[in-house]
């Protein structure tokens, strides 16, 4: 009779005090993080640095003797009539663009969400304007704005001649210009993104509150915007940045900060500064200021639109 070999297995040990020690993990992740380390210290890290040290320097062009200026570029810019005439534009365009961009983009994000007639074409032409360069903006918009320019042009053909206008060589109306290109430069865009994020939500939420009655506009603002409410945060928070620090473009192009200093902003005072008038000093110094106004609108749309839960 054959007999059967039973192997019994002896169990480990347990750990002393029912402790279970995970595994030791070698420091691959570390390793392989360094080379984005580095290149977030020196291609980062290291011009914004660089911008508080030329802050504290008295540098008067590229070529010129460096010396230390300490706390003077910064009295300067604080007593400087000019920076302060510059933080009132950028403060108004940032009041009028980011709501109007930000609102009439969430809409326009909803109707293409809705998947009307012709939508895949409709998402080409609201993300055009992020196709254009800015020089190619610049030329369309003094076309339009131009004394002998479209607008002037469509107003005297409808018997409006007495409303035509030198759009940017008015004080009153060339700043108005500047902001009225960041909207349109900004809502497709902005649009594109609101159209792909709701229509990620499901369909069983709109089709209950079909059934509970509830319109477009009811369904646009008390359904969807809330679920995306921080996906809106996120887009204010974009636009909020790009209009405060990249808007010089338009200014540069159009308007060179006229007439007189009426479509000068900050971030346009920060490159005359330094590559017009050579106050390398002066231009980081308010820099360093537009700098930490970013920093601090950036933290207050992160507080205001987090998350309650």
């Amino acid at each position: 009779m054959a007999t059967t070999t039973m192997s019994t297995t002896t169990p480990a040990p347990a750990p002393a005090h029912g402790v279970v020690r995970a595994p030791r993990r070698a420091p691959r992740t570390t390793v392989m993080a360094v080379p984005a380390l580095l290149w977030y210290a020196v291609f980062m890290i290291g011009p914004i640095g660089a911008i508080f040290v030329i802050s504290l320097l008295r540098w008067p062009g590229m070529l010129a003797e460096v010396g230390f200026a300490g706390l003077d570029n910064y009295r300067a810019v604080l007593t400087d009539a000019l920076f302060w005439d510059s933080a009132l534009n950028s403060a108004v365009q940032l009041v009028i663009a980011v709501p109007v961009m930000i609102v009439g983009a969430f809409m326009l994000g909803y109707f293409i969400s809705t998947r009307p007639r012709g939508y895949r074409v409709l998402k080409v032409i609201v993300f055009t304007p992020a196709l254009i360069s800015a020089s190619a903006k610049a030329m369309i918009f003094w076309g339009m704005f131009a004394p002998n320019g479209m607008i002037n042009k469509l107003l005297a053909g409808i018997g409006l001649g007495s409303l035509q206008h030198a759009w940017i060589a008015d004080t009153s109306t060339a700043f108005g210009c500047i902001i009225a290109i960041d909207i349109w430069s900004g809502i497709g865009y902005t649009a594109t993104l609101y159209a792909a994020r709701l229509d990620a939500l499901p369909d069983s939420v709109y089709e209950a509150a079909e059934l509970d009655g509830a319109g477009h506009w009811r369904r646009m603002w008390q359904i969807a915007l809330p679920m995306v409410r921080d996906y809106v945060g996120v887009t204010v928070m974009l636009q909020f940045l790009w209009t405060l620090f990249t808007s010089a473009q338009n200014v540069l192009l159009l308007t060179q900060g006229g007439p007189g200093n009426s479509s000068t902003n900050l971030s346009f005072l920060v490159y005359q500064k330094a590559f017009v008038q050579s106050d390398l000093g002066y231009s980081q110094a308010a820099g360093v200021l537009l700098f930490a106004v970013g920093l601090v609108g950036m933290l207050v749309i992160r507080r205001v639109f987090r998350q309650p839960y």
